[in-house]
Formats: structure tokens, C-alpha cells, sequence
């Protein structure tokens, strides 16, 4: 790239519609996780500030050996559901690893929401119960949505349970469900939604001040659950339930200022699970993948999603 080459610019309906599958960026991001281990990919943790009214603001920044540097910032913004605008938006900017100069500007929301959902798949992967037919999720939002659309693809599913507090999102929810050729209800409670789940998501907002009220120990001993939260809706006495807990990265989970468990409890993260150096889950109690999004994950899709664009307009 020159100087005078002009920047590529991929809203989130660009992105879209670049048709690029679940299991896609599951793939990239599984190589990009082999990369960091091999010492080709430079990662930071990512960094997140609560800068009051209930808003979240965090950025990643990662750079690869084929190239690229990735930066992301996104806030969470409660109130916009009030004023007509999404609660998430943010934007990623691609750079020339090798001269700094701007090489795209991409929405942030779609890449998001689906790489979110793709690191739960790398882990569902190596942990889940590959016959699962049962998901519960506790929250009907975007990552509840991306989450059913990258099991579908990995898992024979037949069924949904849905416990969320949003009337509205919660059908939309069980309506896209049922579209698919699923059956969909909805939970009276947590205790219910969790009952005989073989996967479980959780994706409720990011608030703190919210009390548990999930109980590992309801869960069946051969459960996934893909924790997208922190670890909020999740009483903390009941986490030693599971055999086995992935992070997606030590050092971010170490850093942080507010850890999602004790960090004896985990058992390892996404590069040691891919790389081999953690041993799949005995089946014997349920596992989790306990996660905050990592750069790394941003980078994979963010190059995927740009490189193809690039070949559709070239065509």
C-alpha cells in the first residue's frame, strides 16, 4: 500500500454482507491463536474504563507478523435503546505493520458480535458434548443471537431455553430459534433455564451491581457454558462445580482490575487449550469458558473480514 492508496471503509451492513460464516472466524482465530504461541502474533490485554452512568469503554490493540495492526474501540451505552441507537457501537481501524498508515476503518458491532461467538467456539469445540442438542441462554441480546447462529453450525441442536428480562428481545429471540427449525420456550426462572441444558450462554449486561443469581451446581455434568459476562450472573461459591475453566488470556485475566474468579480456579487459557498444553474436560463435571473478547480475536476477524472484501472487489 502507498501513500495515496485511499483507505477501505467496511460499515457494519458492508460486513454482513461479506457472507462469512461462524465457523470461518473460528478457524481464523484458531490460527491466529497457533501465531501468538509460535511468537507471531503480538497481543496487549484488553483495556476497559467505566467512566459512570452504566457506560462501558474498552479497546485491543494487536500485530501480526503477516502484516496488520488492529486497534478497537467500543462503548456500551445503556441509555441508547431510549434514544433510538444500538447499545454497543465502537469502530476498528487496520494499519500497515510495516510504515503505521491506515489501511481500513471497519464497523465494530458486527465483528464483535461474531468473533465473541467464534471464541466461544474454539472452546465449545475441545469441551462441549458433541451430540448437544439443548441451549439455554440467560439474556436475549446480540451475543445471545450470534451465539445460537455459531452452534448451529458446530452442534445438532433441537432446542432453545431462553430466561432474559426483556419480553420483546426474548421472543425475537425464540422467534429466530423456531425459524430455524428449533423448538423454543421460554424459563420461569434461573434454576429452570439451566435445568438438563447441554450448553448454556450467558451474555447479560455489564453491571456490577447486579447480584448472582446462577448456580453451577444446577448444571448437568456434561454442560458447557460460554460465560460472555464476567462471570456476573454467577454465584461465586458455585464455580468450583466446574472440572474445567478456559479464559481466553492469563495475562489479561491477571491484570484485570476485576477478575471474573479466583484466578487459582482457572485452568487454563484459549492458546494453551488450541496448543495442546491443556487436556480436554473428562466429562465428569461441567466446563465453562469464562471470558472478557481478547485482541487477538478482534485482529483474526478484522483481517479475515478485510482481505475478503478486497478479493470481492477485485473480482
Amino acid at each position: 500500500m502507498t501513500s495515496e492508496s485511499k483507505p477501505v471503509y467496511l460499515s457494519d451492513k458492508d460486513l454482513e454482507a461479506l457472507g462469512i460464516q461462524p465457523s470461518e472466524v473460528t478457524e481464523a482465530i484458531e490460527t491466529a491463536l497457533i501465531a501468538k504461541a509460535n511468537g507471531k502474533l503480538h497481543t496487549s490485554p484488553k483495556t476497559a474504563i467505566l467512566p459512570g452512568n452504566g457506560r462501558y469503554a474498552m479497546s485491543t490493540l494487536a500485530v501480526g507478523d503477516d502484516g496488520f495492526i488492529v486497534t478497537k474501540q467500543v462503548t456500551v451505552c445503556p441509555e441508547n435503546p431510549a434514544r433510538g441507537l444500538p447499545a454497543i457501537n465502537g469502530a476498528i481501524m487496520v494499519m500497515d505493520a510495516q510504515t503505521g498508515l491506515l489501511r481500513a476503518v471497519l464497523g465494530a458491532n458486527w465483528i464483535t458480535a461474531i468473533r465473541t461467538a467464534a471464541l466461544s467456539m474454539v472452546a465449545a469445540r475441545r469441551l462441549a458434548d458433541p451430540g448437544a442438542e439443548t441451549v439455554a441462554f440467560v439474556g436475549a441480546g446480540v451475543q445471545a443471537h450470534s451465539h445460537l447462529l455459531a452452534f448451529s453450525e458446530l452442534f445438532p441442536l433441537k432446542r432453545i431455553r431462553v430466561f432474559g428480562r426483556g419480553k420483546a428481545n426474548t421472543e425475537k429471540l425464540c422467534g429466530c430459534a423456531r425459524d430455524m427449525g428449533l423448538q423454543a420456550e421460554t424459563a420461569a426462572n434461573a434454576k429452570d433455564v439451566l435445568r438438563d441444558a447441554d450448553l448454556v450462554v450467558t451474555s447479560i449486561t455489564l453491571d456490577y451491581s447486579i447480584e448472582p443469581f446462577l448456580d453451577a451446581r444446577w448444571l448437568k455434568p456434561t454442560a458447557f457454558a460460554a460465560i460472555t459476562d464476567a462471570c456476573i450472573p454467577w454465584s461465586p461459591n458455585s464455580m468450583t462445580a466446574f472440572e474445567t475453566v478456559i479464559v481466553d488470556d492469563r495475562t489479561q485475566e491477571i491484570e484485570s482490575d476485576k477478575p471474573m474468579l479466583p484466578y487459582e480456579q482457572i485452568t487454563g487459557d484459549l492458546t494453551e487449550l488450541v496448543s495442546g498444553e491443556v487436556d480436554d474436560r473428562a466429562n465428569q463435571k461441567p466446563a465453562a469458558f469464562a471470558f472478557r473478547g481478547i485482541s487477538l480475536g478482534d485482529y483474526a476477524t478484522a483481517v479475515l473480514a478485510l482481505r475478503r472484501a478486497v478479493d470481492i472487489r477485485r473480482l
